[in-house]
């Protein structure tokens, strides 16, 4: 079983479900992505989504797409942040909570795909997300990723065909990446009424679970969404936070990450 699957499983045995921070790796800086890591842990963070900074980011609103900007311009390469993620392992606050990797295919390629997983597995990394890499290319990937006992996460859209959806959970593993509008990464105000129907169908279709992701950022949406799914994925919302370094100290910036995150956690998990 992977550490994805083991959590999940541990989290449906408990009732509970899945909170999935993103963090761009290296904005500003890794020190201080370290210390925002820490802070979501704390606050009780199920698994990591770790942003490989990329030059042209494929599904990335503008929040994210300045981030990796921040990052790119420290010059940090590939080499680095694999070190920086098998560098987790070692930290107390960080090493029990599973990390997966997101990142654009052409830094795998780049890499060489045999090569890349074999590193992401020494780094810790428990799953890769690639969104830019379509189900009917992914075989390879898939089987290197089985061969390492990590999980590739694939992505259904809300206007994915569904004939198509059911080739995408075939081949997914850890959980499901259900985006929940058409379009890019951002907050929204509200959730497209539609979602429910689709994770409703999903749901027929696998006993993956199922992790919502794209525009959520705010308690209520949370709240709407908890019944419906296995677990949400938030990430503008805390790159936004991100964004204020400079103005405000990384201590104070870590304090309001662990706040949101926390505030978010306590939305799926309402007192009973």
């Amino acid at each position: 079983m992977t550490p994805l699957a083991s959590t999940f499983s541990n989290l449906r045995a408990k009732k509970r479900k899945a909170f999935i921070p993103f963090i761009s790796l290296g904005d500003p800086n890794l020190d201080a992505t370290r210390i925002f890591l820490a802070a979501l842990a704390k606050a009780g963070a199920t698994a990591m989504e770790l942003g490989f900074p990329y030059s042209d980011p494929i599904a990335d609103g503008a929040v994210i797409q300045a981030s990796y900007t921040r990052a790119l311009a420290n010059r940090t390469g590939m080499n680095e942040l694999l070190l920086f993620a098998q560098s987790l392992k070692e930290d107390s606050d960080i090493a029990s909570t599973p990390r997966v990797a997101m990142l654009s295919y052409s830094l795998i390629h780049r890499k060489g795909v045999a090569n890349f997983v074999e590193e992401a597995k020494a780094s810790h990394i428990s799953g890769l997300i690639v969104p830019d890499l379509p189900v009917e290319e992914s075989t390879a990937l898939l089987a290197l990723t089985q061969k390492a006992g990590l999980d590739l996460i694939q992505l259904v859209t809300p206007t994915t065909p569904k004939d198509r959806a059911k080739r995408i959970l075939d081949s997914s593993s850890g959980f499901v990446y259900c985006v929940s509008v058409a379009g890019i990464t951002g907050e929204r105000k509200e959730l497209p009424p539609q979602l429910m129907e689709q994770l409703g169908w999903l749901r027929s279709q696998t006993d993956l679970p199922l992790c919502v992701g794209f525009g959520i950022s705010r308690p209520d949406q949370v709240e709407t969404l908890r019944d419906h799914c296995d677990g949400v994925i938030v990430g503008s919302a805390l790159v936004r936070l991100c964004e204020q370094i400079g103005t405000k100290s990384v201590a104070q910036v870590s304090t309001e990450i662990g706040a949101l995150a926390s505030s978010l956690i306590q939305a799926l998990h309402p007192a009973s």
